[in-house]
C-alpha cells in the first residue's frame, strides 16, 4: 500500500462500532493519520477495560507459556540473539479454546476462562480496526495475526522492517502497550524511522494503552532496551496472497 491510496472521508457506521463497545472516533483518527503520514500514534487509545484485561492476562502467564522470538517465517525462520531477544506468545481463538478445555476441570478453570476471554476480545477489537481501515483506505486487509511480547530488562529488537517491498503480505503493523505507570527512566522506546535514510527516528514511549499503527513496508523500526519488564502486543494486518501454490493466511 502506498500513501497515495484512496481515502473515503465519509463516516464509519458508528452505531455498529459503538454498540460493539469500540471507539469509532479513534479508528477515524488512526485511518486519517495513516493516510496522511503513513503512521499514527494514539495515547491511551485502547479501551481501558480491554487494556486492563490484557495486562492481567500477559502478566499472569508463566515463563514457559512464552517462546523465544525469531526472525523470518516458515523456511527462513531462525533465532538470532544479536537481532532480537524478546519472548512471544501467539494469540488466536483456537489456542484460547484449547486452554479453557484443558483447565475446565481445575479449581482455577473459571479464572482461566475469564483471562482467556481477553484474547478473544482483543481479536474482536482488531477486527473492528481492520474493517475501519478497509472502509477508509480501501486496503483489502484480509487477515490478522498478533502475539504478546515480553521484553525483560535488557531485551531489544534491532532495526528492521516488518515487510519488504513487493512482498505483499503484512501491510499494516499494529503495536499496543500494556505497561501501567511507565517512566522515562525505564527506557524501552519504540524508534520509528521515516525511511531507510533516517538515522534519528521518532522515539515512542511504551505507555499503557498507547496504540501505534504504521505501514509495514515503509517504516524501519527498533525496540530499545528497557530497565524493567516491558509488555506489549504486536500485530499485522495482511492482504490475501493466495495463489501460485500457496494459501493465505499461512497456517
Amino acid at each position: 500500500m502506498s500513501r497515495s491510496s484512496c481515502f473515503d472521508s465519509t463516516s464509519f457506521d458508528k452505531a455498529s462500532l459503538d454498540n460493539a463497545g469500540f471507539d469509532s472516533a479513534s479508528f477515524d483518527v488512526i485511518a486519517s493519520e495513516v493516510y496522511e503520514h503513513g503512521f499514527s500514534v494514539q495515547a491511551s487509545a485502547l479501551p481501558l477495560a480491554l487494556a486492563q484485561k490484557l495486562h492481567a492476562r500477559i502478566t499472569s502467564l508463566p515463563p514457559e507459556a512464552f517462546e523465544r522470538a525469531g526472525i523470518g517465517r516458515n523456511n527462513t525462520h531462525r533465532h538470532n540473539q544479536a537481532v532480537r531477544s524478546d519472548s512471544i506468545r501467539w494469540l488466536d481463538d483456537s489456542s484460547s479454546i484449547d486452554e479453557v478445555t484443558e483447565s475446565a476441570g481445575s479449581q482455577d478453570g473459571a479464572q482461566d476462562s475469564a483471562d482467556l476471554s481477553a484474547d478473544s476480545e482483543w481479536l474482536r477489537w482488531a477486527e473492528q480496526l481492520q474493517q475501519a481501515l478497509n472502509r477508509r483506505l480501501f486496503l483489502g486487509l484480509f487477515s490478522f495475526e498478533s502475539h504478546f511480547a515480553h521484553y525483560r530488562a535488557g531485551d531489544f529488537y534491532k532495526r528492521h522492517l516488518d515487510a519488504f517491498k513487493g512482498q505483499a503480505s503484512r501491510t499494516v503493523s499494529l503495536v499496543v502497550y500494556l505497561n501501567p505507570d511507565w517512566d522515562e527512566d525505564c527506557g524501552g522506546e519504540l524508534v520509528l524511522y521515516r525511511d531507510r535514510d533516517d538515522q534519528s527516528g521518532i522515539q515512542i514511549m511504551p505507555n499503557f494503552a498507547k496504540i501505534v499503527v504504521f505501514l509495514s513496508e515503509e517504516f524501519p523500526h527498533e525496540v530499545l532496551p528497557a530497565t524493567c519488564d516491558r509488555y506489549s502486543i504486536a500485530g499485522w494486518f495482511r492482504v490475501n496472497t493466495t495463489g501460485f501454490g500457496r494459501i493465505d493466511p499461512p497456517s
